[in-house]
């Protein structure tokens, strides 16, 4: 406006208005990293170009099963439509051959009740009337007004053939409801994970550590948790490896490598010399190109189906130096369970190297844990200190109130002269 105005030059605004473009950061949006299992478990692929379509249509009940639920109903739909109207024109094509639709339409009223002994299928008079007996006889409703003679042996055969085709549709369509609405996967929905891994020491190693939980009370028979560690390698003779799994290890106790599911438990991994993460320090994590992929499978206790939950840990994930909150508590002989505290963490003591460095120099260990104990006895001395000064100063303002209150000391002369002294 002031460059329209000619008070100020148009030059000198334009060169303000680039300089200032040039000051301002171009902040541009940080691509997310790729991963291969969500945190939600879905498997993050997308299948492109496949030729063969028709293996799909081989395992017809997989792929019925498999379709998203608005496809799965207007499937189930149209099939039972599809099944009507074409036995609908096989009944109105039986009727027209044998010549019904003519007799109805010739004889009057009096003279139709003597067609029911010489017609295929009485009150067929219309494909309306036909398609209403489809649905009559595949649905076994049977409302009277329709029903067969002895008349005509090919619609009999209409008749067995239109009941197999309608019972093994629904044998399909209901079993393939059935298996959609008692998946597997329904029930992997209260099973969660820890948002955040850990890594801290735990019995003089560094071990990787994540949280589990069952949010139902019906258990998990037979729980196992597998850990496996996605990266992109690439081989000595050059070749590249996207998806390059390693199996690594989970520290369990127990012989048969199964937990019992009945509360939150943390699953922990030793990082020793078979683990993939035993040359990464805590510098080297946030560079590295990982996924940590962790899988549990078990039996559900009500309906006896196997099922699975996954989730995954990237690099930005990984906590390092930090430990689980405990949030189980005992009550009134009772055990409770925090879940508003699932996944929370709280900083440790944890040396800063690789478990390579730890193992070949365990004093490193003894160094860090010596640096945590006085900064801890730092900590407590500065609060200490400060509870002190603060009570000293609460003290001191109480007695600055009390002098404050103190009642001053008044004089009376008395008419000989002597003074009294009185607190009023």
């Amino acid at each position: 406006m002031l460059a329209r105005k000619s008070i100020i030059p148009e030059e000198y605004v334009l060169a303000r208005i680039a300089a200032e473009n040039l000051r301002k950061p171009r902040i541009r949006d940080r691509l997310p990293k790729a991963r291969f299992i969500a945190k939600s478990g879905a498997c993050n692929l997308a299948h492109k170009n496949i030729r063969e379509q028709g293996r799909f249509l081989q395992d017809i009940f997989t792929t019925l099963v498999d379709l998203k639920w608005r496809h799965t109903l207007v499937i189930f739909t149209m099939s039972f439509l599809c099944s009507w109207l074409l036995f609908a024109i096989m009944w109105w094509l039986v009727a027209f051959a044998h010549g019904d639709i003519y007799a109805y339409m010739e004889k009057s009223g009096m003279e139709k009740s003597g067609l029911e002994a010489t017609v295929c299928v009485t009150n067929v008079r219309s494909f309306t009337s036909a398609f209403l007996f489809s649905i009559e006889v595949q649905v076994t409703i049977g409302f009277g007004g329709r029903m067969m003679t002895e008349e005509c042996p090919l619609a009999i055969t209409v008749l067995i053939l239109q009941n197999i085709v309608g019972l093994i549709i629904n044998a399909v369509m209901l079993g393939c409801i059935f298996m959609k609405t008692a998946q597997a996967h329904r029930r992997a929905e209260t099973l969660i994970f820890s948002r955040h891994a850990v890594i801290a020491v735990r019995n003089g190693k560094l071990c990787f550590m994540f949280r589990v939980g069952d949010l139902r009370k019906s258990m998990i028979i037979s729980a196992s948790v597998r850990i496996q560690v996605v990266k992109k390698t690439t081989t000595p003779e050059g070749e590249v490896v996207p998806i390059h799994q390693l199996d690594i290890p989970v520290d369990n106790p127990l012989e048969s490598n199964n937990i019992f599911l009945v509360a939150p438990l943390i699953i922990c991994h030793v990082i020793d010399k078979r683990s993939p993460l035993y040359d990464i320090s805590a510098t080297d994590l946030a560079n590295q190109d990982l996924e940590v992929i962790v899988i549990l499978e078990g039996v559900v206790e009500t309906t006896g189906i196997t099922t699975q939950a996954r989730t995954s840990y990237i690099a930005e994930e990984i906590q390092w130096g930090h430990r689980f909150v405990s949030i189980v508590t005992e009550e009134e002989g009772v055990y409770s369970v925090d879940y508003s505290k699932f996944g929370n963490t709280v900083k440790v003591a944890a040396p800063r190297c690789s478990a390579r460095e730890l193992d070949e120099k365990p004093s490193i260990l003894i160094q860090t844990l010596q640096k945590s104990e006085l900064s801890h006895q730092n900590s407590l001395r500065k609060r200490n200190s400060m509870r002190r000064n603060n009570s000293m100063r609460r003290n001191n303002s109480i007695r600055r109130n009390n002098s404050s209150l103190m009642v001053p000391k008044v004089q009376f002369m008395t008419p000989e002269g002597n003074q009294n002294t009185s607190e009023s």
